[in-house]
């Protein structure tokens, strides 16, 4: 109990430093305030996709019978661990896709364009990266510590959507909607920006 709570009490500052420096990173390198608020969206849904299918493989014992082990409640550790793992193998394939359009945006000042032509020329590499992380992660389904394949699960099965549905999908999608908003930034911010040598669209 006294783990548990040690775990909750400190959560919310652990998750808030991992979002703030995923804000103001993604900031500096595409010198946008709407893309890394969408990126943390985006990281987010991916991993409550993961946390779900957690909950109804491992406490709810579906699948138990497959992977070899007793239904029980998750491990307090493990949806912390996820978290920070996660939401960085997901912001490696967002940098991938918004480094790529903001590339073609920067040359052709057009939404539209930059979305297709970086979701083309990213398309695949971040396809097979994401095959490949799948396919090890999901090779600790056979492990024996039933919080390593927890963990092992949780990673394949949040890589598997955040690369194929998010990704691929829903970026690009709102990337589409929100047209040159995408690229805005406050004009303090745009100083920064030009200052730092990142051109800001007005």
């Amino acid at each position: 109990m006294d783990s548990t709570a040690f775990i909750l009490g400190h959560t919310p500052a652990a998750v808030a430093f991992v979002v703030g420096a995923t804000v103001v990173i993604l900031f500096l390198l595409l010198g946008s305030v709407v893309l890394p608020v969408k990126a943390v969206v985006m990281n987010f849904l991916s991993i409550a996709a993961s946390f779900g299918a957690l909950v109804w493989i491992f406490q709810d014992g579906h699948l138990a019978g497959v992977l070899g082990f007793e239904p029980a409640p998750i491990e307090p550790t493990l949806p912390v661990l996820l978290f920070c793992a996660l939401f960085g193998l997901s912001m490696d394939y967002e940098v991938l896709l918004l480094s790529r359009m903001h590339e073609e945006y920067l040359a052709t000042r057009d939404n539209t364009h930059a979305v297709a032509e970086g979701l083309e020329r990213s398309g695949r590499l971040i396809t097979g990266a994401a095959a490949i992380m799948v396919a090890v992660f999901a090779a600790f389904a056979l492990a024996r510590v039933v919080l390593i394949k927890a963990m092992g699960l949780g990673m394949a099965i949040a890589v598997l959507l955040d690369a194929t549905l998010v990704r691929v999908l829903i970026v690009p999608a709102t990337m589409r909607l929100f047209g040159d908003v995408n690229w805005w930034a406050p004009r303090p911010l745009q100083r920064l920006c030009e200052r730092l040598g990142i051109h800001a669209r007005t």
